[in-house]
C-alpha cells in the first residue's frame, strides 16, 4: 500500500456535490471560499476562474479542469470580472437548454464541492496550490473522466449517482495526485515515499501505525544500517523517524477521536499505545490537554456545510 493511498483512505471523504451547467454569456458563478475542494471543468466553449481578491484569471477551455482549494471566495463565467451569482441565483438565471445537443454559443462546465474529514484530509488540501490548473493535454486521464462524468449527468440513467459519485471520487484522486507532484509545498512523506531506500519504512509506519516500531525494526525494513536510515530519514523528512512516527500517530488519534465511535482505550490500542495512560500522556504533550477534553471541545464545533448549485 503507498503512502498517499493511505492517507486518501483514512481522510474518509464526506461525499460531494456535483452539477452540470449549459450556460450563455453573460453568466458568472460565485463560490463561498467554505468550500473545502471545488473542482471545475469546461466540457464546451471557455470559461474563466479568478479567486477574490485576486488580479490574475484563468481561462479553462474544453476538457481543462481546475481544482481551488477553501480560503477566499472564488468565481467563474464568461469573462473575467463579470457580475456573478450566488450558486442558487444562478441555477434559475442560466439561459442555456439542457435539453439536446448544447448550442454552439454555449458554454458546458462542470462544478464540483468535495470535503474530506479529520486532519489528514485537511493536510491533503492545504498540500496544494490555492488554485491547481490541470489543461486536458497534460493529463489524458483526467480529460476522459470529464468527458465520461458530462455524459453521465446529460441523461437519467438507473444508478446514475453511484456512477457520478464514483467519477467525482477517481476526478479528485486524479487531481490530487498530480497536484502534490507539481506543488512545492507537498508533504515531506509524498517526495520521501518515491525514495526506494525510505518507501518501506514510511508505508509500513502508516499502515500499521499500531505495532511496536523502533528504529532497528524500520532499518532493516529498508535494507539500512541503523545509523544510515537514521541519518537519511531525517535529512529527507527533517525529523527523526520516531518523532514522524509519534505525529502521525497523533494525527490518526484525532481522526479517532472526532469520529466518535471508538472509546478512548480502542483509539489509544489503534494508534499503537499500550495502555490508556500512555497515550493520554503522548496526547497531552502534543496538545497541551487530554484526550476526553480535546474530544469535548471539538464536538462542539460546527462543520461547514457544503453549497450546492
Amino acid at each position: 500500500m503507498d503512502v498517499l493511498q493511505e492517507h486518501l483512505i483514512r481522510a474518509r471523504a464526506a461525499g460531494g456535490l456535483f452539477a452540470r451547467s449549459i450556460a450563455i454569456a453573460p453568466w458568472g458563478l460565485r463560490l463561498p471560499g467554505t468550500i473545502q475542494l471545488a473542482v471545475h471543468a469546461v466540457v464546451q466553449g471557455h470559461a474563466w476562474l479568478w479567486t477574490e481578491g485576486s488580479d490574475d484569471a484563468l481561462e479553462l477551455t474544453a476538457g481543462d479542469l481546475a481544482i481551488v482549494r477553501g480560503g477566499p471566495d472564488h468565481f467563474i463565467a464568461h469573462e473575467p470580472g463579470a457580475r456573478c451569482a450566488s450558486p442558487e441565483e444562478f441555477r434559475f438565471s442560466v439561459n442555456g437548454d439542457d435539453r439536446g445537443r448544447p448550442d454552439a454559443r454555449s458554454t458546458v462546465f462542470l462544478c464540483g464541492a468535495y470535503r474530506f474529514a479529520g486532519d489528514i484530509g485537511a493536510g491533503l488540501v492545504q498540500a496544494l496550490p490555492p488554485v491547481l490548473s490541470l489543461p486536458a493535454s497534460i493529463d489524458d486521464p483526467i480529460h476522459s473522466v470529464v468527458t465520461l462524468l458530462s455524459r453521465e449527468m446529460s441523461h437519467a440513467e438507473p444508478g446514475q449517482q453511484t456512477v457520478l459519485d464514483r467519477l467525482l471520487d477517481v476526478l479528485v484522486v486524479l487531481g490530487l495526485r498530480t497536484g502534490l507532484a507539481r506543488s512545492p509545498d507537498a508533504p515531506a512523506w509524498f517526495r520521501a515515499a518515491s525514495d526506494p531506500r525510505l518507501s518501506p519504512a514510511l508505508q509500513a509506519m502508516h499502515a500499521r501505525a499500531d505495532e511496536p516500531w523502533s528504529v532497528d525494526d524500520l532499518a532493516r525494513l529498508s535494507n539500512m544500517s541503523r545509523a544510515t536510515f537514521a541519518r537519511v530519514f531525517q535529512q529527507a523528512l527533517g525529523q527523526t523517524p520516531m518523532k514522524y512516527l509519534s505525529d502521525w500517530r497523533m494525527t490518526l488519534a484525532r481522526d479517532l477521536l472526532l469520529a466518535q465511535d471508538a472509546t478512548l482505550n480502542e483509539v489509544a490500542a489503534r494508534v499503537g499505545y499500550s495502555s490508556l495512560y500512555a497515550f493520554a500522556t503522548a496526547f497531552r504533550r502534543h496538545h497541551g490537554e487530554p484526550p476526553r477534553r480535546w474530544r469535548q471541545r471539538e464536538a462542539l464545533r460546527t462543520p461547514d456545510s457544503i453549497p450546492g448549485h
